[in-house]
């Protein structure tokens, strides 16, 4: 009798830590590797990253039921991971740079918002965009999104479905893990 509560001691440890691990991996974090070169140099190709799932509230799909709540906006200049708005069973992550309601447009090579005479703040891409495009109205609850290697980066200037809607948003990303530690920004 002793061995049987023992073997089950432990089989109830296990099935405990499989659920802990469940529940973060689905509800708390999301593990990424970066496939490609549109975000370099902030994030290089190979690149491994956890997101943040809670960042900006609840946005879930658990057993084909969805749960969304918003708690937070994203902010301009977040990176963010999240589905692909021309094929959902992807995700992408590129970086939030036109919000809701606003007006977007690149001169230049040059991102402009709402007519402004003064471009965004462009310092940490790694080269100079090249080309114009535009204007783009970003609608209620969606997001323009540019990758940082904006030479080298299919985002919403080229995709069918331009903009990401909030509950395309899997999470905001925070930590890269490999090939080295360090906060994503």
């Amino acid at each position: 009798m002793k061995v049987w509560r023992e073997i089950w001691d432990y089989i109830k440890m296990i099935i405990i830590v499989v659920v802990v691990v469940l529940v973060i991996n689905n509800v708390v974090l999301i593990n990424a590797k970066i496939p490609s070169a549109s975000m370099e140099k902030t994030i290089m190709t190979g690149d491994r990253i956890f997101g943040f799932r809670l960042a900006y509230g609840v946005n879930l799909d658990l057993f084909g039921h969805e749960i969304t709540k918003k708690v937070k906006d994203p902010e301009r200049f977040d990176i963010v991971i999240f589905k692909y708005p021309d094929d959902e069973s992807q995700l992408f992550i590129k970086r939030v740079i036109g919000l809701p309601g606003e007006t977007v447009e690149i001169r230049d090579g040059k991102v402009y918002i709402d007519g402004s005479d003064t471009p965004l703040d462009d310092s940490f891409i790694p080269e100079t965009m090249k080309g114009s495009f535009g204007p783009y109205q970003v609608p209620e609850d969606c997001y323009f999104m540019l990758g940082d290697n904006r030479n080298n980066s299919k985002d919403s200037r080229y995709w069918q479905n331009t903009y990401v809607r909030f509950d395309q948003i899997v999470g905001k990303a925070v930590l890269r893990y490999y090939p080295s530690i360090k906060l994503v920004n």
